[in-house]
């Protein structure tokens, strides 16, 4: 071989390789299944570090559900509405947002008290993820039904039931969280496809500086809802994505991948006693045919080690 033929030679497969290295350029894991359902449309991961149960709502079921992994065990509580998100409160009490407000559940009567009416003039919409601030409020984000207007919002509630709008021109609210030293906070509206980030001023409670933190690609899905580790990388579940993704907000790129037997992946939430298990909530909805039998297990709870562990979660009113 001449000199020019085995240096194009060695050039081309350099190229290749340095192409199937940038499809690599994340690690990839897996999960496994945690516990066999068949929700409609799990949602609202959040990690009970009190009890060591993990909350999490069936939306379109009307379905309140406590897992508790140590049992195998999953109590669902009926609403009387689409349910969008749940956190917990007091001692067997959990803040839920249903259609028409924010509601205090008893978990052990099951009964309702309503905390804020917010949006209840507004049918044309429905409340849907959120979770709670440094200083104990709820922000919970409502969308459109249609999915089609952004005239859907982000809102502050506090112990009182006071509540203030934060965010306006919302189509789809979904994953809220904060960093360790409580300074930024990460917010999700899906259909516009971007991480945000927003200053937060622990003081007053307040946001400022809104800007793009990560752009997701529309090949790895729509995010969804979203978690936090110790090291305030991003995990966010994918609709469409068949995976939880792993973002790194101060560079924008993803790092990792969890792949997932379910289509659309929803929400994720660190959990066990360590919080180095990620606990992982799918929908069985919107799949075709071929969706369908390949992803038997949608809308069942899953789990991984991500290598990595998460930090608690604020209680409502902590």
């Amino acid at each position: 071989m001449s000199t020019n033929k085995l240096f194009f030679a060695i050039l081309t497969l350099t190229i290749i390789m340095s192409c199937k290295d940038s499809k690599k350029s994340y690690k990839e894991l897996n999960a496994d299944l945690e516990f066999e359902v068949m929700a409609l449309l799990g949602e609202g991961a959040f990690w009970n570090h009190k009890t060591q149960e993990l909350y999490w709502v069936d939306i379109e079921a009307k379905k309140l559900n406590i897992y508790n992994p140590a049992l195998k065990l999953n109590r669902s509580i009926e609403m009387p509405s689409l349910i969008g998100t749940v956190v917990p409160y007091k001692d067997n009490e959990a803040i839920v947002a249903l259609l028409d407000g924010i509601y205090k559940v008893d978990l052990k009567s099951e009964e309702l008290g309503l905390l804020s009416d917010v949006e209840s003039n507004m049918p044309e919409n429905r409340f849907n993820d959120g979770k709670c601030d440094p200083n104990g409020n709820l922000w919970v984000g409502s969308m459109h039904f249609e999915q089609s207007r952004p005239n859907a919002s982000v809102y502050r509630i506090n112990d009182k039931g006071e509540t203030r709008k934060m965010i306006d021109s919302v189509t789809i609210s979904n994953g809220i969280v904060w960093t360790k030293d409580s300074k930024t906070m990460y917010y999700i509206d899906t259909p516009k496809g971007n991480i945000m980030a927003y200053d937060f001023d622990p003081e007053t409670s307040t946001i400022s500086n809104g800007r793009v933190a990560v752009k997701v690609s529309e090949e790895d899905g729509f995010p969804d809802g979203m978690a936090i580790d110790e090291e305030d990388m991003l995990w966010v579940g994918m609709w469409n994505g068949d995976a939880v993704a792993r973002f790194n907000p101060k560079t924008g790129k993803l790092i990792s991948k969890i792949a997932v037997p379910a289509h659309n992946v929803t929400s994720c939430a660190f959990g066990g006693e360590n919080l180095d298990i990620l606990y992982i909530t799918t929908s069985s909805l919107d799949m075709n045919e071929e969706e369908q039998n390949k992803y038997p297990l949608a809308g069942s709870i899953f789990k991984a080690n991500p290598g990595v562990k998460g930090v608690q979660s604020r209680f409502f009113g902590n």
